[in-house]
């Protein structure tokens, strides 16, 4: 295949908006090869490790304990930044990850559905004695990270993990049955950076007791302090490294480079922005007003809009076949709809990627029909989940 078919940066918004990123028509064995390499790499001479999700939640995470831990790694520079706002090293090359120093605490960035492989690959690689931090992650069912944490357990001296999302009661007891530190926070008060914070032995300055506070601001979407929009826009466009050591250097007020950066990528986000609220559409089911729309896009801002179009809750289905879904006070039971469409999440915040992509013709059809058969899927898991409320209250009565 043609390198020019799968990138993206030269097409028409309208036609990115309804295409995945580059990374999506890479094979998985390539990405888990790379994935194999980078891990090696990253866990040569480190005494702790820290899988992660690579949002500012996740990585503010990897901010504490990195602190705690006292390592210190590289931060570019404001003179380190070319004139299209890409991060180069003096000599014009890309900044690779820093070399993690002595008992360094290497980074591993891991979304919902690859945990498992991260701590798979932390057993490989690590060496024995290493300390292993989860952090912004929740398995959906126990069996999936089973195999995966009993050979991290083998190596690791602790193995602690820290989270705020939805989790069951039988998986929860699993983990920590294993021999797990789990401690897992208030979902509609605290993000994963609190957790880590009150869970560590250490007293930090108020520099990052601020990162906390601002990256929960965004995190549970209370939108309070604008500087929260920039953390997660950040965390989002950057490499995970770099926003790591930027906000240790810098805390939550970024630097100018930063913020021009951000300010820069702003105007093609909501160029996006705009595209998926322009097809949005809101469906009454069981009470609620649902808002579902398709595309590439900050999936906050776009429930955002379909709130103030009147949803209760909103779907916002991807190109890559995952969606997202919001809530509000009015719905607070997201977390239950993903679990029907494999994912989870929070009661206002959650997840998902139905099992319905058999081939390469399936997602062709997600592509053409704006994600009908996703849309689908995920609005008769809201049926269902308000069908058994309502029967649970009917059987209250007989």
């Amino acid at each position: 295949m043609y390198d020019e078919l799968i990138r993206s940066d030269d097409l028409s918004l309208s036609r990115k908006s309804v295409l995945p990123g580059t990374g999506f028509f890479l094979p998985d064995t390539l990405e888990d090869d790379l994935a194999d390499q980078r891990t090696e790499a990253a866990l040569e001479g480190a005494e702790t490790a820290v899988i992660a999700d690579p949002d500012a939640d996740g990585l503010a995470c990897v901010a504490l304990i990195r602190e705690a831990y006292d390592d210190i790694q590289n931060v570019p520079e404001s003179d380190e930044i070319d004139d299209d706002g890409d991060t180069t090293d003096p000599a014009g090359a890309p900044l690779e990850e820093p070399e993690p120093t002595p008992n360094g605490v290497a980074l591993l960035p891991a979304s919902p559905h690859d945990v498992e492989d991260a701590l798979a690959r932390v057993a490989e690689y690590g060496d024995d004695g290493i300390d292993i931090f989860v952090c912004d992650l929740a398995p959906d069912r126990y069996e999936y990270v089973a195999e995966e944490l009993t050979a991290a357990l083998e190596i690791a001296d602790r193995l602690a993990w820290y989270d705020h999302h939805q989790w069951g009661d039988d998986v929860a007891r699993a983990v920590r049955d294993a021999g797990v530190d789990l401690v897992i926070g208030d979902s509609d008060e605290e993000c994963s950076a609190d957790v880590v914070a009150r869970s560590l032995e250490y007293e930090f300055g108020p520099m990052y007791e601020e990162l906390a506070a601002v990256t929960r601001d965004h995190d549970l979407w209370l939108r309070e302090d604008p500087r929260s929009d920039d953390l997660a826009d950040y965390a989002y466009w950057t490499d995970p490294a770099e926003y790591v050591e930027v906000v240790r250097e810098y805390g939550v007020d970024l630097p100018a480079w930063v913020e021009e950066y951000i300010a820069e990528r702003r105007v093609e986000k909501e160029a996006l922005i705009d595209q998926a609220v322009g097809r949005a559409e809101l469906r009454e089911i069981g009470g609620y007003t649902v808002g579902i729309t398709y595309g590439r896009c900050s999936q906050n801002e776009v429930a955002e809009a379909m709130r103030e179009q009147g949803a209760d809750a909103s779907i916002i289905v991807k190109p890559a076949g995952s969606a997202s879904i919001r809530g509000t006070d009015e719905f607070e039971r997201c977390h239950e709809v993903a679990g029907k469409v494999n994912g989870g999440g929070h009661p206002k915040a959650a997840g998902c990627k139905p099992d319905i992509y058999d081939d390469m013709l399936d997602y062709a059809n997600h592509w053409t029909t704006r994600g009908a058969v996703t849309k689908r899927v995920i609005l008769d898991a809201f049926r269902d989940v308000l069908a058994e409320d309502a029967n649970s209250t009917d059987e209250g009565y007989c």
